[in-house]
C-alpha cells in the first residue's frame, strides 16, 4: 500500500482547493520532517513503494495503484486537527465517486510492479476496494470457550471420567504384559525379545506407535485369557516411512490364532491396503488354534484370507517384509513365502508346512526342526528367506534396512509445516464429557480442544443446528468436521449430506464426532421426509471417497451410527471414548418399548444390553480400533491423518461418485 505521505499529496492535490489548504507542486513535495533534501523529495508520492499492512480498512488508490490506509492517513496528518477531520470526511466521498467510474483493464500486480509514475496514469480509474488479511478470517473463526472449570458439574464429570480412565489404564496395562509370567520367563530364557520390545526396537526413536485394539479379546473366551488378541498390530514409523506392523505374541498360547487373532490380523492388513502402507510381519506363531478351528479356518474372513490379502497387496505395489523370529508352521509358512523380502533368525526361526512330529507320522522320517526348516537351510538351500540374522536385534536392524531401501516417500503431501496448538487444554475434556449420556455434550467445546488454534470455520451454523459442520486443521492438515449436537432432523441430515459432498468434491478428509441417539421419529418427522433425507446423508457417507475418521464421544445408537460413519461405513480409523456406548438402543429405551407393547421387562436383559453397549465390550470384539483417553483425541487423529495422507497416497478432488439421492 502507498505510504501516508503519498496519500497526503494525493488528497491535497484533489481536495486542497476546496479546503483552502496550501498547494503542493507535483513532483516537488517533501515528506514531513525531511526539510528540502532533494534526494528524497523528487517525485516522492510517485515512487513510493513502502507497504505497511494494517488490520483496519483499506481503499485502492486510483492514482498510483497503491493502497490508502485511512487510519494511517489520519495519524500522519494529526498536526492539523481541522485538516484531519475534513480530509477524513472528504475521503469517503471521493472514493465513492471514483468507484462509479469505468474499471480499467489492468491487474493490480502489473500496476504495482510498473515503471515510475507518469502523468498519463492519472487517466486510470481504480474503483474502491476493501482488503482483509488472512489472519482476520482466522480471528472470527476462533471458538470461544465457555467452560467453567470450577463448576460442580465440571468437577463431577471429571471425577466420573477419571474412574473410567482408571479402569481403561488398568485393562491396557494388563494387555501390554502379554501372556502369563511363566510364559514370559520361558520366552526370555530362549534369548528372545518380548513382542512389545521388538516393536519398540523396530520403530524410529521418539516416534509414536498407533496401536490397534489393545483390548481385543478381553473376557472373550471363558477358558483362556487372550491379551490383545494374541497379536500386536498398529502403525509406526520405520526409517521415516509410516508402516503397518503385525507382531505375533508367542507368550499368549504359543502365538496361535484364535478367531479374534485372525480378525485383528485382517484388520491390520485392511489398514495397510486402505492407506497404502508398507507392512512388516514379526512372525512367531504356532498357527491356528485347533480347538477353535471351526471359527478360524473355513470361512471367507478366516485364516486363509490373510494370504489372499498378501497377494492382493503385492499386486497393488504395497511392500511386505517378514521377519521370522520363531516357529512359522502349516499355513502360517505362507506369510514369509508371500512377502517381498524375508529375514530369519538362525536356530530360532523355523518355516515348514509340517513340523517334525507330523513328518514322522506321515512319512516315518525323523528330522530336526533346524534341518527341516531352519534359517541356514532356507537361506542357503531353499531360498525361501533372503537374510540370515544371528538374533532378534540383528533381525530388526536388517528389517529397518529393508524399509530404508523401499524408495518410499516419508512425508505427507499438502500438510503445513507449521501449526498452532488448541487454545484450550485438552485435559479439560474429562470435565466436559460425561458418563451420563442424558446430559448434552457441548460439541463446540470438544472441537475447540482438538483443532489447530481452536479455529473452526462453521458451515451452515444456523441451519440444522443439531449437526455441526465446518472446516478446521489438525496438525496442519485441512479436514471437514461433522459433529452431533443433538438428534438428527431432516434439516440436519440435508446439511450433513451437503457438507460431505463438498468435502468429497475438494478431496478434504472427514472427521466424525459421534454422540447420536438416532434420527427424529414421529408423524411430523415422517411427513418431512426423514427417511429419504436421512438416506441422503447415509448415501453421502457411504460414497465419500476421501479418508474418514470417526470418534465416538458419547452415544452411538440406531441408524444414527450409519449416518455418522460407523464401522460398517469403512472409516480409516474408529475410536471410542471410555464413556461411549454403542447399540441399536439403550437398556432404558428397550425397557420403555417393552412396557409400551405390554411385555414384562426382564432386569437381566436390561443389564445385559447395558453391558454389551460398553466401550470395552465393543473394543474387545474389534468393533472399533481402540478406546482412547479423551485428551489424546487430537494426537490419535493426527497419527491417523499421517497414515492416510502420507507415503504414496494421493487424495484427488472430485473422485467421488455418488449414488441416487431421492428428492
Amino acid at each position: 500500500m502507498a505510504c501516508a505521505w503519498c496519500c497526503r499529496a494525493l488528497l491535497r492535490r484533489s481536495l486542497g482547493p476546496q479546503l483552502g489548504l496550501p498547494r503542493l507542486t507535483a513532483g516537488r513535495s517533501n515528506p514531513p520532517d525531511q526539510g528540502s533534501a532533494p534526494s528524497r523529495s523528487s517525485r516522492r508520492e510517485d515512487k513510493c513503494r513502502r507497504f505497511v499492512p494494517h488490520p483496519l480498512s483499506f481503499a485502492c488508490c486510483y492514482h498510483c495503484s497503491g493502497w490508502l490506509c485511512i487510519w494511517s492517513l489520519k495519524m500522519t496528518l494529526s498536526s492539523s486537527p481541522r485538516e484531519v477531520v475534513v480530509l477524513s470526511r472528504q475521503l469517503s466521498r471521493q472514493l465513492s465517486r471514483y468507484s462509479t467510474r469505468p474499471r480499467p483493464r489492468h491487474n493490480l500486480s502489473s500496476s504495482l510492479s510498473s515503471s515510475p509514475y507518469h502523468p498519463a496514469s492519472t487517466t486510470l480509474r481504480r474503483s474502491a476496494a476493501t482488503f482483509t488479511s488472512p489472519h482476520h478470517a482466522a480471528a472470527i473463526s476462533v471458538i470461544k470457550s465457555n467452560v467453567d472449570t470450577t463448576s460442580d458439574e465440571f468437577r463431577e464429570n471429571k471425577r466420573l471420567m477419571g474412574e473410567a480412565m482408571t479402569r481403561l489404564e488398568t485393562l491396557t496395562r494388563r494387555a501390554h504384559q502379554g501372556g502369563p509370567p511363566k510364559a514370559r520367563e520361558k520366552h526370555l530364557t530362549r534369548k528372545k525379545m518380548l513382542p512389545r520390545d521388538r516393536v519398540t526396537a523396530l520403530i524410529d526413536p521418539g516416534t509414536s506407535f498407533l496401536e490397534l485394539s489393545p483390548l481385543a479379546g478381553h473376557e472373550l473366551y471363558p477358558e483362556a485369557e487372550v491379551p490383545a488378541g494374541g497379536i500386536i498390530a498398529g502403525v509406526g514409523v520405520v526409517e521415516g516411512v509410516t508402516c503397518v506392523i503385525v507382531a505375533n505374541d508367542s507368550t499368549v498360547k504359543g502365538g496361535t490364532y484364535y478367531p479374534i487373532t485372525v480378525k485383528k490380523h485382517l484388520r491390520a492388513q485392511e489398514v495397510a491396503k486402505e492407506n497404502n502402507l508398507p507392512c512388516i510381519y514379526l512372525v512367531d506363531s504356532g498357527g491356528a488354534n485347533l480347538p477353535h478351528q471351526s471359527d478360524v479356518f473355513p470361512d471367507r474372513e478366516h485364516f486363509g484370507r490373510i494370504f489372499f490379502n498378501q497377494a492382493r497387496m503385492s499386486s497393488a505395489g504395497i511392500p511386505q517384509v517378514a521377519v521370522v523370529m520363531g516357529p512359522c508352521t502349516a499355513g502360517g509358512a505362507y506369510v514369509p513365502a508371500m512377502s517381498d523380502e524375508n529375514i530369519i533368525v538362525q536356530e530360532q526361526g523355523h518355516i515348514f508346512l509340517a513340523g517334525p512330529p507330523l513328518v514322522k507320522a506321515a512319512t516315518g522320517e525323523v528330522v530336526s526342526p533346524e534341518d527341516l526348516g531352519g534359517g541356514k537351510m532356507h537361506s542357503s538351500v531353499s531360498g525361501v528367506t533372503d537374510y540370515l540374522a544371528v538374533d532378534d536385534a540383528h533381525a530388526i536392524v536388517l528389517a529397518r534396512r529393508c524399509i530404508s531401501n523401499l524408495n518410499w516417500p516419508s512425508t505427507p503431501k499438502g500438510v503445513s509445516a507449521t501449526f498452532e496448538e488448541p487454545l484450550y487444554p485438552a485435559s479439560e475434556l474429562l470435565g466436559i464429557a460425561s458418563t451420563n449420556l442424558r446430559k448434552p455434550l457441548p460439541i463446540h467445546e470438544v472441537i475447540a480442544r482438538i483443532v489447530d488454534g481452536s479455529i473452526f470455520a462453521e458451515f451452515k451454523r444456523d441451519y440444522g443446528s443439531t449437526l455441526v459442520t465446518g472446516f478446521a486443521s489438525i496438525y496442519g492438515q485441512r479436514v471437514g468436521i461433522v459433529a452431533n449436537n443433538g438428534i438428527l432432523f431432516s434439516s440436519s441430515a440435508l446439511k450433513g449430506a451437503h457438507f460431505i459432498e463438498l468435502c468429497s468434491q475438494r478431496g478434504t478428509p472427514l472427521v466424525f464426532l459421534q454422540n447420536i441417539s438416532g434420527f427424529m421419529v414421529g408423524a411430523d418427522a415422517e411427513r418431512e421426509g426423514i427417511a429419504k433425507n436421512g438416506a441422503k446423508m447415509v448415501t453421502a457417507v457411504a460414497c465419500a471417497d476421501v479418508p474418514k475418521f470417526t470418534v465416538v464421544v458419547g452415544g452411538s445408537y440406531g441408524a444414527g451410527n450409519y449416518g455418522m460413519c460407523g464401522r460398517a461405513y469403512s472409516p480409516r480409523f474408529l475410536w471410542m471414548w471410555p464413556n461411549a456406548k454403542i447399540g441399536v438402543m439403550g437398556g432404558e429405551q428397550l425397557a420403555a418399548v417393552m412396557e409400551t407393547v405390554g411385555q414384562k421387562v426382564d432386569p437381566e436383559l436390561k443389564e445385559r444390553i447395558e453391558r454389551e453397549s460398553d466401550a470395552v465390550y465393543s473394543s474387545a470384539r474389534l468393533w472399533d480400533d481402540g478406546v482412547i483417553p479423551p485428551e489424546h483425541t487430537r494426537r490419535y487423529l493426527g497419527l491417523g491423518l499421517r497414515a492416510a495422507m502420507g507415503g504414496r497416497n494421493e487424495v484427488l478432488p472430485g473422485q467421488t461418485k455418488f449414488g441416487v439421492f431421492r428428492m
